[in-house]
């Protein structure tokens, strides 16, 4: 594998990084935002998931669009529209402001997560294809790990007292707005990668797409590349263009099922949730706001060491072992964490109402050593007596304070559960979205899958505050962990090996079979 190869494909994934960073800078975010613009439970929600749910519709239309116009055209706007949104977050005056900044990441995001991808898998080789597609989700991680690492010191330096320019309503702006430095470099660096060869072949630029072999195979390999890629299009050309509704064809309907099957499963086992509110999730355990963004450090330096072993072992062991593995653990994580949550108990005693900074503890007199079993009943007597907007701003030190419960078995079951997803569902889905599907169709094909998944995403991510809220810690990690024991047994019997196999080879096995 050329280094040249590597060096394009981690150009190009640096679009997952940017959608790690801003999945991951919100969690310390709208710890800071929601107090700030007085935002509820719907509002919250929405703030952290309009991303994901205007990503839908870029998924579903930048698969095509990047058909006809290319893939790198495609990456450029997306970068564009990354920094775009980091400053207008930044600045954002307005709740109304800040989501439709967001939203405008929404689209970045979302025609990155299906175009980097597709565009990687098309300038791999069979041999390496696995590793460099897994690139993509290493970025990803490496984005959240950036993210939590920043706002892990921002909230340091303001807490600590170290910096004389933060304050509590400026703070999440500067956690925002730094994201607009990566995105900048993200835009000036695409100018440096090659057209898809795939793409060039497939729009009649047969020696423009052979040099681009060349340079990233070599003259053997590429030559053997083009004639495989040659005789796959004029197969292809003989049927015409493909509509939307080819997509629904009995010859596709298997793999069609099996990546739908994937793409609801990896957003349906909770892992937005999990990175997006990492640092309220920390907070519930009663281990204290610095703490818990401490672990959100933790939580994504997991997850960056666990994408590196699936990155070492997919083109060894294969995707099919990965994934049932990753999502038997996952399943196992998410109900300890349910276990643990569902132990806890809640009480303030005379002494920690005394010690609470900065709230009315007068008001407090009434709850004062009695035991609530349910974090619900807890939460909601808090919000009763102080005021919604005064208990979140003061959350964390009052869970502090109230709960007892052994806090390392939630913290071993979301670390668990995070390695689990790094080295399977995380990277295994996008690798085998990006073999299993006809190079006609790979793009349309991965952006419908791509809706579905983002659709996922926002429902899980959007109803996240209000299940906290209303069914409670551990209820709502026992859906997640209920999620993935399904998904187990279902992909445990339907899901093929993609392992070494060129593109043409896979179309030919699972398509034309």
């Amino acid at each position: 594998m050329k280094i040249q190869t590597i060096f394009i494909a981690l150009i190009v994934s640096l679009g997952g990084f940017l959608f790690g960073f801003d999945a991951g800078i919100i969690s310390g975010v709208m710890a800071y935002a929601g107090p700030h613009f007085t935002l509820n439970d719907a509002q919250n929600g929405w703030a952290t998931s309009c991303p994901t749910f205007i990503a839908m519709f870029s998924m579903l239309i930048a698969g095509k669009v990047s058909d006809m116009v290319g893939r790198k055209p495609i990456l450029i706007v997306v970068a564009f529209l990354y920094a775009i949104s980091a400053i207008l977050s930044a600045y954002a005056v307005s709740y109304e402001m800040l989501y439709i900044a967001r939203m405008i990441g929404g689209l970045a995001f979302g025609a990155a997560l299906i175009i980097a991808p597709t565009y990687i898998a098309e300038i791999s080789s069979a041999k390496n294809r696995g590793k460099l597609v897994s690139i993509q989700q290493l970025n990803i991680v490496l984005g959240f790990f950036a993210a939590f690492l920043s706002n892990y010191f921002f909230n340091e330096s303001f807490t600590g007292g170290e910096s004389t320019f933060l304050t509590e309503t400026n703070i999440w702006r500067w956690m925002l707005g730094v994201e607009a430095f990566p995105a900048l470099l993200y835009f000036l660096l695409l100018f440096f990668v090659p057209r898809s060869p795939r793409w060039l072949f497939a729009n009649n630029r047969v020696e423009e797409g052979k040099k681009v072999l060349v340079r990233l195979h070599g003259k053997e390999a590429g030559a053997t590349e083009s004639e495989a890629i040659q005789k796959n299009l004029s197969e292809e050309s003989q049927v015409g263009k493909s509509p939307f509704s080819d997509l629904l064809k009995p010859a596709l309907r298997y793999i069609l099922f099996i990546g739908v099957a994937i793409g609801i499963l990896q957003q349906a086992t909770g892992i937005n949730a999990v990175y997006f509110y990492a640092t309220s999730i920390f907070t519930q355990t009663g281990i204290g706001s610095n703490s818990a963004f401490m672990q959100g450090v933790l939580l994504s330096f997991t997850s960056v060491v666990f994408t590196v072993l699936a990155m070492l072992a997919i083109d060894k062991l294969g995707r099919r072992p990965l994934l049932l593995t990753g999502i038997a653990g996952i399943a196992v994580c998410m109900l300890l964490c349910g276990f643990g949550f569902g132990s806890a108990t809640y009480q303030l005693s005379p002494e920690k109402i005394a010690a609470l900074e900065g709230v009315d503890t007068a008001k407090l007199a009434e709850v004062q050593n009695i035991t609530f079993d349910s974090d619900v009943a807890f939460k909601n007597k808090m919000k009763e007596l102080l005021g919604a907007q005064a208990y979140a701003k003061h959350e964390g030190a009052i869970l502090e304070a109230g709960t007892e419960m052994n806090a390392t078995i939630v913290l071993v079951g979301v670390m668990g559960f995070i390695a689990c997803f790094a080295f399977s569902l995380g990277p295994v889905m996008w690798v085998m979205l990006s073999e299993m599907y006809p190079n006609k169709i790979r793009g349309m094909a991965i952006g419908c899958v791509g809706l579905i998944n983002s659709f996922t995403a926002w429902l899980v991510t959007q109803v996240f505050p209000w299940e906290l809220s209303n069914l409670g810690n551990s209820t709502t990690f026992y859906i997640f962990g209920g999620f993935a024991l399904v998904g187990f047994f279902l992909l445990f019997k339907i899901l093929p090996e993609t392992k070494g196999k060129t593109l043409e080879q896979l179309e030919s096995e699972l398509v034309k079979s």
